[in-house]
């Protein structure tokens, strides 16, 4: 099932965007009178054809959905009637195609706002950013950090959940090696904290390790190892465990808290567990044979259960930012340009060695994190779109020949110096581009595996 959510999810979220972006090329070039013969979300085999508008374009959807792309008249890929000439894409202007060109990433850009506007609107939830323990010795101890600090603001901007709070605390680092943490403290009022972290930015931005690097964790209920729900089909209900039971070891390890049970289940997957309990009153002992899960973090162990929450447990550490029309599109701006821009400065950051190469995802990651945000709300799922569209576009910008960035390129070189590169040059331009994106790519499913082998 979480296979069949991520794919499906996936598939959605690269048909929005591919689309928007394709529509991009497609509206300018309509709107600067430049033919389109086709407009295809896919690649390969067309597997439905439509042909429709003024110059009959074919819009089509094929059997490849890793991308699309849409087919200008341009008399360098085919011949072009001498009265069609002006509608052909390589007798335009060279600021004409280079606006065609742009449009694609242009088009992610404002499909980000659009989803952060509706996202905003909706409201965001999330977890006030309350911090939980802190690690002796670590540098959030020595920052003077403690339990129960709740971060207000960080590098001047004010945060009200953990996800803003972190985004904030990344791009705070790239900085100048500083993380600056505006905390609130019960009794105390707030105070200003720098954390130095210079030289360690590569180490911090791999995926998961920022908390943990600094020495500290968000805030966590303390609960009991005592079973609330057992979900149908899993390992749980399997080996015959229940609600009410409380966990007492697990392969002769004490088992004192639920967070302690869901580490050791976590790391066995695929395992067969002793597992002695206490149900009313008396003590049993089961074997539970642990599932296995494919997540973000890599294969983990899984046994379809849930714990017995206190009601009203996380009430008052819930958070929602939720604006009306206006301020939403205000805080989608904002928002759009700080992931932006936090984006560029993480990919700089990786040429030059200062930030985790293990940041960068391919499609099975990206699966995961569809399913992932598509199964616990459309606000979530939003938020994925917004940055997906933002990457996308980010991407397309850059002067790579295979993208729309070096189409770009190539048209400002030919404005520069009053004629097109050569054939031969632009070939070779390909073939780079290319190589490029096929490195890309292999280092993206490379990671992707590193994760789901764990």
């Amino acid at each position: 099932m979480n296979i069949l959510t991520s794919t499906l999810a996936f598939l959605v979220a690269i048909g929005i965007l591919v689309a928007v972006h394709e529509f991009g090329h497609f509206s300018v070039a309509r709107l600067l009178g430049v033919r389109v013969l086709r407009f295809s979300i896919g690649f390969g085999r067309p597997l439905w054809i439509r042909c429709a508008g003024p110059g009959q374009t074919e819009y089509c959807v094929s059997a490849i959905p890793l991308g699309g792309y849409v087919k200008l008249l341009d008399e360098r890929e085919a011949p072009v009637a001498p009265a069609e000439l002006p509608r052909s894409f390589n007798h335009q202007p060279v600021h004409r195609r280079m606006a065609i060109l742009a449009a694609g990433p242009l088009f992610n850009f404002l499909f980000a706002i659009l989803a952060y506007w509706l996202m905003f609107m909706i409201g965001v939830p999330g977890m006030r950013p309350v911090v939980g323990e802190v690690s002796a010795g670590s540098q959030a101890a020595r920052a003077g950090l403690v339990a129960g600090d709740e971060i207000i603001g960080v590098g001047g901007t004010q945060v009200t959940t953990w996800e803003a709070a972190v985004v904030a605390m990344l791009d705070d680092m790239l900085d100048d090696g500083r993380i600056r943490l505006q905390v609130r403290r019960e009794h105390d009022g707030e105070r200003l904290l720098t954390l130095e972290v210079a030289g360690r930015s590569a180490e911090l931005t791999e995926p998961g390790a920022l908390l943990p690097g600094l020495g500290f964790a968000a805030w966590a209920p303390r609960l009991p190892a005592v079973i609330g729900e057992v979900l149908a089909g899993g390992s749980a209900e399997r080996a015959g465990l229940r609600a009410g039971d409380q966990l007492l070891s697990a392969d002769g390890e004490a088992i004192e808290s639920w967070p302690q049970w869901v580490e050791h289940v976590r790391a066995r997957p695929g395992a067969t567990m002793l597992v002695e309990l206490r149900r009313d009153g008396a003590r049993l002992q089961l074997r539970i044979e642990v599932g296995r899960a494919e997540t973000a973090d890599g294969v983990i162990g899984r046994i379809g259960a849930s714990p017995e929450l206190p009601t009203g447990l996380f009430d008052e550490m819930r958070a929602v930012e939720r604006f009306g029309p206006l301020p939403a599109m205000a805080a989608a701006l904002a928002r759009t340009w700080d992931m932006s821009s936090l984006t560029v400065r993480m990919i700089l950051r990786m040429l030059s060695g200062d930030v985790s190469v293990k940041n960068i995802s391919g499609p099975i990651n990206i699966a995961q994190y569809a399913g992932y945000s598509a199964s616990i709300g459309l606000s979530p799922f939003l938020g994925f779109l917004a940055v997906v569209s933002l990457s996308l576009g980010i991407l397309n910008l850059l002067p790579v020949p295979m993208l729309d960035g070096g189409q770009i390129a190539y048209q400002f070189i030919e404005w520069a110096k009053g004629s097109p590169l050569s054939e031969r040059s632009q070939f070779i331009g390909q073939q780079v581009g290319i190589f490029l994106l096929l490195m890309l790519m292999s280092f993206a499913f490379y990671n992707d595996i590193s994760r789901l082998l764990g």
